[in-house]
Order: structure tokens, then C-alpha cells, then sequence
């Protein structure tokens, strides 16, 4: 057969291909970095350990299919149990640790064979195994407890890791929602289409074999699997991860890791941007940030590119998609006018902006952004939930916001956020990014408390390090900027605003407390 003639298809990855890839050409180059403990695994290192993980895992029963859930804090440890469940078959189902108290309701929900944990969780995750049943063994990442398997050992064994199921097709990743409206649900990863995705963000971010990327935020977040670990595997970067973030100890750690990449959420980026102010000079050779978790404040990618002198990337994403629905460029951006925008759709991914009778809206015009194309496979075990937020073939994301005649996404929030004032409805981001804006203040978050009449807006805002603010002053400030009747809007100072798991300010608790104290 002439060599024209032969068939030509898709070459389809698995998430670990890309580590072993990698491993093949630089198997000497640093591929993790642990700032808490100082530890690192090359690339060659790595595939090891991932493969003992893998025979360790396969030795105690776990068979391809198999839910292993990891609920640890950010280590070396972590991310080699999870490479070492992609290489079994089985899936790897993670949960944030600060969700201790509702341990039982995940267990419960994707039934796990095996949890895999650190020494400080002994409590919550037996007393969740026991309520639910049906978990074959536990293993403690730091060694022996009673009635659980020691990590370390088990991975001294060595045993050889079975044959690699292969299936690109196969759910890799249970990845749970931050339950925003309703109990989390676990979105199901396949392999590919995940690393199409992540692939297309690596060369979006122009990721190369040099770059460290750099990443604090809880590894059981989507965000950190497709910003700070995929696309860096693919081009044979480093990647840093740290457990306990503050503002001074995290920018030390940049420092000592030579980042060229900082993945965040707006809080950590924040932070970034003073503690820099602070000591008057980046801590290492970053050449962007990348912001998820949340809308950016054009103010900040304004502070980033006018004082740090280096673009803030902003990314779209959801635990659903396995990739981003838009992403910026790593370029300044130097007309004002479009700090606002989140940038465009990816190329493995069909983006538009659908209007509520589902027709596509026109440019500029807000709707429900969606997209068609490499998103989840479903959330596990709800098929009616899955019905609903992919019905027609779109991803619905829940989020409100426009595409310009460029093709770029501004996102406007969440639908279930909007605040409807005396029948005008009040997009909280507007309200946010004006008081966001003015000088001495951090953070802004608007919400809604429920009176009779309808919704009386309610902004919660804190002060940079040395500011006073004053509410009032604020509210006259930010009256030009906005075309909403802000008679009825109070502003509250306070020390700080309280934080999701995820990173994002829980709206739901201040919405909570506005209301108590109405």
C-alpha cells in the first residue's frame, strides 16, 4: 500500500501520555516542585512513582472504572496518586479538604473503592466510610494509622504497574462543582477531549520546556488540572504547588522557584500585586498571571500591566468543561476600553451567546454563554442534571455576558446573582469593578437581600493595607460610573470577606449576614 494511501486519524492522548512523553525527552528536568516541603520529582522520577502508585493501587483490588477519591492538601503525594490512578483506568475523584464536614454527602454520591488521605483527616474520613459504606481501604499518605493502609509503604513495594488500559475515551477525573446553585455534582472528565483542550491553553499561553509555572490554590479545583498541570506536562514544563498560602510566604516561594507563570483566583493574585508594591519589585521572572475562579476587576489587570509592568490573563472556565469557554492572550493589553473582556474561545471549542428562547444573540447583546464541543460526559449518577445543562447539544454555563465583533467574551456574572432592584435588574460585577476602581479598596462583593418591595443591594468591601474608606464617599464616587439609581445601595466595610473552598468570596454567606442584620 502507497504511504498516501494509508488512513490518517486523530492521535488521541491520555493525561499521563503526556507526563511519560515528556519523560521520554527530558527525563532529568524538574517536573514538580513542593515549596512546603522542598521536594521535587523529574520527569523519569515521576513516571516511577507514578507507575508504583499505579501497581500499589491495582495490588489492593482497584480495577479500571474504580472511583478513588484523594482528599488531601496540596503535595508531591497528591499529584502522584492522581497519575497514578489515570494509569490504572480508574478515576480519580478529589475533594477539597475544607470540606470536611460534608465528607459523607461525596463518598456517598460517587461511592469510592479506596480513599486516599493525609494524616489529619483520620476523623472525617472514617466517620464518612462507616455512614456510607462500601469503600474496600483507606490509605494514609504520611504512614500507618489504625485501620488504614500506609502510603509509603506500599509505594516502597515497588510492584510493577499492569498493563495500560489505553481508553482516550475513558472518565479520568470526577471533578466537582462548587455547588453555587444546588449540592455539588461531579462533573466526569474523559481523557481526551481534556487534553485537546489543555493543549490548546498551553500554546494560547505560549507554555514552553523553560517556563515554572506556579500554582497555590487547592489542587482538588478543575482550574488547577487545566491551568497549572495538563498544558505544562504537554510542553515539559516545571510545576510548582504550595499547601498554605500568604501573601508574604507565597511570594518568597515564587522567588525561590524562579516562576514564569502564577496561576491564581483574584484574591492570591491580589496579594501578588501588594506584597510586590510592598518590597518594590516582582519576586522572579514572571512573564503573566493567569487569573481563574472568578471575574477579574479591570482595575487589576490595570495594576498589572501599569505597575508590574506584565499582563493578567483572565480565564473562563467551569468544572464542566475540562478547559475554558474563553482565554486571554499573555500580551498587555493598552486600551482600557477592553480590560473588561475575558478574551476568545479556544479552538476545540464552539462558543456563542445564547438568548433565552435559545436563538443566538447579536453582538454585544447579553446572554447565557454556552458552548458545543469537548465538555463533560455527564455529572455522575444525574442524568436529569445532565439533561438540563446540556440540552440541545450546549453546555449552558449559567453565566451572563456578550461577544464583540473580535470574538471576545465579557462576562457579565451569574444568573442567579443578579439583583433586582425596584424592577431594574443590577449586574453585581458593574457595582464591583466601579467600587473595585476607587482608591484604598481591595475587594468588593455586591449581593441581594430579599424585602418585600424586592431586593435591596448590599456592597461588602475591604480596604488595602494602611487605607481608611469611607462608605459614603464611596457611593458618591461611583454614582457617574453606573447607570443604576444607587439610592438604596449600602456599602459596608469590612476586615475581610469570607471564601469558598474554591477561592471565590461565598456570596451566599454575605448575602446571609446582610439579611441578619436587616
Amino acid at each position: 500500500m502507497r504511504a498516501s494511501t494509508l488512513p490518517i486519524g486523530p492521535v488521541l492522548m491520555l493525561m499521563h501520555h503526556l507526563l511519560e512523553q515528556s519523560a521520554r525527552r527530558i527525563p532529568d528536568r524538574i517536573a514538580f516542585r513542593w515549596v512546603d516541603r522542598g521536594r521535587t520529582l523529574s520527569y523519569g522520577e515521576a513516571v516511577a512513582a507514578m507507575k508504583a502508585m499505579a501497581g500499589a493501587l491495582a495490588d489492593i483490588g482497584v480495577r479500571p472504572g474504580d472511583r478513588v477519591l484523594i482528599f488531601a492538601h496540596n503535595g508531591l503525594d497528591y499529584l502522584v496518586a492522581m497519575l497514578g490512578i489515570w494509569r490504572l483506568g480508574a478515576i480519580s475523584a478529589l475533594v477539597n479538604v475544607k470540606y470536611a464536614d460534608d465528607l459523607a454527602y461525596y463518598v456517598d454520591d460517587h461511592r469510592p473503592v479506596t480513599i486516599i488521605y493525609t494524616h489529619d483527616m483520620q476523623a472525617p474520613v472514617k466517620a464518612a466510610a462507616a455512614a456510607v459504606g462500601g469503600v474496600r481501604h483507606l490509605i494514609c499518605m504520611d504512614g500507618p494509622q489504625p485501620g488504614a493502609l500506609s502510603l509509603p509503604e506500599l509505594m516502597a513495594a515497588a510492584l510493577p504497574a499492569p498493563p495500560d488500559p489505553g481508553r482516550a475515551d475513558a472518565i479520568a477525573h470526577l471533578s466537582y462543582t462548587s455547588g453555587t446553585t444546588g449540592k455539588p455534582k461531579g462533573a466526569c472528565l474523559a481523557h481526551e477531549p481534556t487534553v485537546t483542550a489543555c493543549r490548546c491553553i498551553g500554546e494560547r499561553l505560549r507554555i514552553r520546556q523553560d517556563d515554572r509555572s506556579f500554582g497555590p490554590t487547592a489542587l482538588s479545583s478543575s482550574y488547577q488540572l487545566v491551568a497549572n498541570l495538563i498544558p505544562q506536562m504537554a510542553a515539559g514544563a516545571s510545576i510548582t504547588v504550595m499547601g498554605r498560602w500568604t501573601r508574604e510566604t507565597g511570594w518568597e516561594a515564587l522567588a525561590d522557584a524562579d516562576a514564569t507563570m502564577f496561576i491564581g483566583n483574584p484574591v492570591v493574585l491580589t496579594d501578588l500585586i501588594e506584597e510586590s508594591e510592598t518590597r518594590g519589585r516582582l519576586p522572579s521572572r514572571l512573564r503573566f498571571g493567569l487569573s481563574g475562579g472568578g471575574p477579574v476587576p479591570p482595575s487589576l489587570k490595570r495594576a498589572f500591566r501599569d505597575r508590574l509592568k506584565i499582563p493578567l490573563v483572565e480565564s473562563f472556565g467551569q468544572s464542566e468543561v475540562g478547559g475554558f469557554f474563553a482565554l486571554g492572550y499573555p500580551e498587555l493589553e493598552p486600551d482600557d476600553a477592553k480590560l473588561p473582556r475575558v478574551g476568545p474561545p479556544l479552538p476545540d471549542k464552539e462558543v456563542t451567546i445564547l438568548t433565552s428562547s435559545d436563538g443566538i444573540a447579536g453582538l454585544d447583546r447579553v446572554g447565557e454563554i454556552s458552548l458545543k464541543g469537548g465538555f463533560m460526559a455527564g455529572y455522575w449518577g444525574k442524568p436529569d442534571k445532565t439533561a438540563e445543562a446540556t440540552r440541545g447539544g450546549w453546555l449552558r454555563s449559567g453565566d451572563l455576558g456578550s461577544m464583540d465583533a473580535d470574538g471576545h467574551i465579557t462576562m457579565r456574572g451569574r444568573r442567579s446573582e443578579l439583583v433586582t432592584v425596584d424592577g431594574v435588574d443590577w449586574f453585581p460585577r458593574d457595582v464591583e469593578e466601579a467600587l473595585a476602581a476607587e482608591p484604598g479598596v481591595s475587594l468588593a462583593a455586591l449581593v441581594g437581600v430579599r424585602t418585600a418591595a424586592g431586593s435591596r443591594p448590599v456592597a461588602f468591601v475591604t480596604a488595602k493595607p494602611g487605607a481608611t474608606l469611607d462608605p459614603a464617599g464611596l457611593q458618591r464616587a461611583i454614582v457617574p460610573q453606573l447607570s443604576y439609581d444607587l439610592a438604596r445601595l449600602e456599602i459596608r466595610v469590612v476586615a475581610e470577606l469570607p471564601m469558598t473552598p474554591t477561592g471565590k468570596i461565598a456570596k451566599a454567606t454575605l448575602a446571609a449576614e446582610a439579611a441578619e442584620v436587616a
